[in-house]
């Protein structure tokens, strides 16, 4: 089978790492068409998938744009759309992996009569997407022959919006557990770099955002044992600065300067989870799934979780982890407190985390779930040629 993936990225976020792992086996039969240069271009190729860069246009459509906005974008995409034709004509099926892409992928869908699958990675909610946004998604994604979601929370806000239940089927997000692999001299060592040795390490890995929650947890923190340190990693994107500023001023009134670390973006996530007592997902609005819970898992640190989307579906409080209420600081702080006090019990926690998500969600099996998916397409797809 030979499929065309199409994303609207340059930089690699969590819908693009997936991507990876799905065109992985299909090494030697796709081709992933970006909508952008960047970065994800380069770790396309350092995994050996082919890759081309289909324009150098920004498209000027955002999650809130209106409709006119969205009208507006059609005359700069013509030229994009035409060229995703010729190209899928040389492929048995497209695969949009955004939801730019979709747009892209359904019209040339349409021209080049080739089946079209669509993998959100989001939650078409009013909270995330304009109700403009959100209609065109459904209306183009109903269009599709299969429509992958990630969690039963992007599901419900598919159906809800208007999405045909009959097309969608829930696969989450694969990860290779041996990445998360980590010896205790590296884990040592980085404590030591970031001199946090003797502290009690609170992680939380995302974008700089307001509804990601870095201020619930740095709430929270002020009212932690001094020996609780907060380590803040990822940076802000999309004009997202003032909200940094905003941290930085509040860390400034709860007198927090020396225990939060502003890390920025890091190549070594794995380590780093690895070297924290406890990771926070604290986002106030729902995850369409949560990837950083699950690498948190496998990196065998005891994980809480915002208690919405598709966290809940990964996390099993005091079982595998815990949940506590989106936009709580003072339960958050409660079970950062737990963690800290009783060790024996959260160790006994990551190592079940860790050892349910090496298979749930192992590359290998969520492969196979979206290999036989597309096989099961293409047989259909032959039978109603056959017949037509």
């Amino acid at each position: 089978m030979k499929i065309l993936f199409l994303d609207q990225s340059g930089k690699p976020g969590g819908a693009e790492l997936c991507l990876i792992d799905i065109a992985k086996p299909y090494q030697k039969n796709c081709l992933v068409g970006l909508f952008a240069d960047g970065s994800f271009k380069d770790l396309l190729e350092k995994h050996d998938i082919p890759v081309e860069v289909l324009t150098n246009q920004a498209i000027q459509v955002k999650k809130e744009s209106s409709l006119s906005q969205g009208l507006a974008s059609m005359t700069q995409l013509a030229p994009l759309i035409a060229k995703v034709v010729k190209i899928s004509r040389n492929y048995d099926l497209i695969y949009a992996n955004t939801q730019k892409a979709l747009v892209v992928a359904a019209i040339a869908s349409f021209f080049s009569r080739r089946p079209l699958v669509f993998h959100l990675h989001d939650i078409l909610s009013a909270e995330h997407f304009s109700k403009t946004n959100r209609t065109i998604s459904v209306n183009l994604a109903n269009r599709a022959s299969l429509v992958i979601v990630n969690s039963q929370a992007s599901k419900k806000a598919f159906i809800e919006a208007g999405g045909k239940a009959e097309l969608v089927e829930i696969v989450y997000n694969g990860f290779e557990p041996q990445k998360y692999i980590n010896n205790r001299i590296e884990i040592n060592q980085v404590r030591k770099q970031l001199e946090l040795e003797d502290k009690f390490i609170v992680g939380h890995f995302s974008r700089l955002a307001p509804w990601k929650g870095q201020h619930i947890l740095i709430e929270a923190l002020a009212k932690c044992p001094p020996e609780v340190t907060v380590i803040l990693v990822g940076d802000a994107l999309f004009g997202e600065q003032d909200y940094v500023k905003q941290l930085h001023q509040q860390i400034d009134s709860l007198q927090l300067q020396n225990r939060v670390k502003f890390l920025g973006f890091r190549n070594d996530i794995p380590l780093l989870m690895a070297a924290c007592n406890l990771v926070a997902h604290t986002s106030t609005s729902p995850e369409p799934f949560g990837r950083v819970i699950v690498e948190a898992m496998l990196s065998g640190t005891p994980v809480v979780a915002a208690a919405s989307g598709g966290a809940v579906e990964l996390v099993e409080s005091g079982v595998n982890g815990f949940l506590s209420t989106p936009g709580n600081p003072q339960e958050l702080t409660e079970i950062i407190e737990t963690c800290l006090s009783d060790k024996q019990k959260t160790d006994a926690i990551a190592q079940k985390a860790k050892d349910s998500a090496s298979q749930r969600f192992h590359v290998a099996n969520i492969n196979q779930q979206i290999a036989l998916l597309l096989q099961q397409l293409a047989v259909n797809s032959e039978q109603r040629t056959a017949n037509s």
